[in-house]
């Protein structure tokens, strides 16, 4: 049996980007999102996981943008001098080298992003990342520790299967030395995680079998798509995306999946992609069905 999770990551983030995880779901193939505990939009974007009945909602762990939901003072390693959040998963890993990230602090921050969340009525399906920064070494032993701590059964395990990746790829490249760069990344995730799913097994965390996504973020193609949905191998593999409507809010964030979402947001809820899926027999699913199925 050939299972897909598609999960929109950024929850919370804007209301542009809720209102486009929710279009994908209602309207396409999204099957699962994670929510930014410490997103500007989290009020809402609670609404609309509420108002999105099926819809499997995890926690979008984070450590690189925004401010910080437990109390600054007792987590100032992870923090800049405005007291928020700089730094994306190579400055974070350097300063875990260097012993300058704080792992009591880091368990403190995501401990108290995890209970808003549930404190809001979600139960969360699973765990990931922003920006995948739940896989960096000593980070993800943690997000082990606090799923099991708050009954949480799976984790996304973000190693991108090679096939996948290829398949994926599919379609004119808009900005060639952004894939590069991201499966640069991609690959290195491998290196320094490469026991990750071993890992979540021996802890009873759920994870999905193949994972893909991360090279291709902000530069999904109709084609690509397509041709990676003709390509899933039996099991369950995640796709991560990022759907969403680039408002006047995310326009003065630093991210720079700006347009992209809008772009993602077409190609994932078009008719010939949901046809498609549904003419191979691959079942939607969510991260629920997989800690089910363990």
């Amino acid at each position: 049996m050939k299972n897909l999770i598609v999960n929109a990551d950024d929850l919370g983030w804007t209301d542009g980007v809720n209102r486009g995880i929710l279009e994908a779901f209602h309207h396409g193939i999204v099957t699962s999102t994670s929510l930014l505990a410490n997103g500007a939009a989290f009020a809402a974007g609670v609404e609309a996981a509420r108002s999105a009945r099926g819809l499997g909602v995890g926690v979008h762990l984070n450590l690189s943008d925004g401010p910080p939901v437990a109390d600054r003072e007792t987590i100032t390693s992870l923090l800049n001098d405005d007291g928020e959040f700089a730094g994306g998963p190579e400055r974070l890993l350097l300063r875990r080298a260097w012993r300058g990230l704080l792992l009591a602090e880091v368990e403190s921050e995501w401990d108290a992003q995890i209970q808003k969340v549930r404190d809001a009525g979600i139960v969360p399906t699973h765990l990931d990342g922003h920006k995948h920064v739940h896989m960096l070494p000593g980070l993800f032993e943690i997000a082990l520790k606090l799923a099991k701590r708050h009954d949480i059964g799976a984790i996304r395990v973000s190693l991108e299967a090679s096939s996948l990746r290829a398949a994926l790829s599919w379609g004119k490249k808009q900005h060639a030395a952004v894939v590069l760069k991201q499966g640069v990344q991609a690959r290195g995730l491998k290196l320094l995680a490469r026991d990750a799913r071993e890992q979540a097994g021996q802890a009873g965390i759920s994870t999905a079998d193949y994972f893909c996504g991360l090279a291709q973020t902000g530069e999904l193609t109709r084609e690509g798509l397509a041709q990676f949905v003709k390509s899933l191998p039996d099991g369950t593999t995640e796709l991560i995306c990022h759907p969403g409507y680039a408002d006047a809010a995310l326009e003065k964030t630093r991210t720079r999946l700006q347009d992209s979402r809008q772009t993602e947001l077409q190609i994932l809820t078009d008719t010939g992609i949901r046809n498609l899926v549904a003419s191979l027999g691959i079942r939607l699913i969510d991260y629920g069905f997989v800690t089910q199925e363990a």
